[in-house]
């Protein structure tokens, strides 16, 4: 797969506590960006945030938090990233949970494949 020099990079900003039936809602949101034929996804755990209900969740040990905050990142071809906000929205649906969604413009400087790894 080729990745265009001029893409898209979606953030998806969602609790590490959200699920999808018995699955992390960040994991079903990579598995079918996966499924989908996206260029690459990464899942970023927070240490601390807070977000519309203004609760901060840390992970300081006093205060450890079971829902701390989490960002997936997706880089893609525009046309591709749209096609896959239907389903992102059918996946927060599923899960009856809020979020933050946001997309920019990213410049892609180099996209390779690796080794694969066993």
């Amino acid at each position: 797969m080729e990745l265009k020099a001029d893409a898209k990079l979606l953030r998806i900003f969602l609790g590490e506590g959200d699920r999808v039936k018995h699955t992390a809602l960040y994991e079903a949101i990579v598995r079918e960006a996966r499924r989908l034929g996206m260029a690459g996804a990464t899942v970023w755990r927070g240490i601390m945030g807070f977000g519309p209900t203004s609760r901060i969740r840390t992970s300081k040990i006093l205060d450890l938090s079971t829902d701390l905050p989490v960002i997936v990142e997706i880089a893609d071809e525009e046309e591709k990233i749209h096609r896959f906000l239907p389903v992102l929205h059918d996946l927060f649906e599923s899960a009856q949970s809020g979020g933050l969604v946001t997309m920019e413009n990213i410049e892609v400087i180099k996209y390779l494949h690796g080794k694969e790894r066993p």
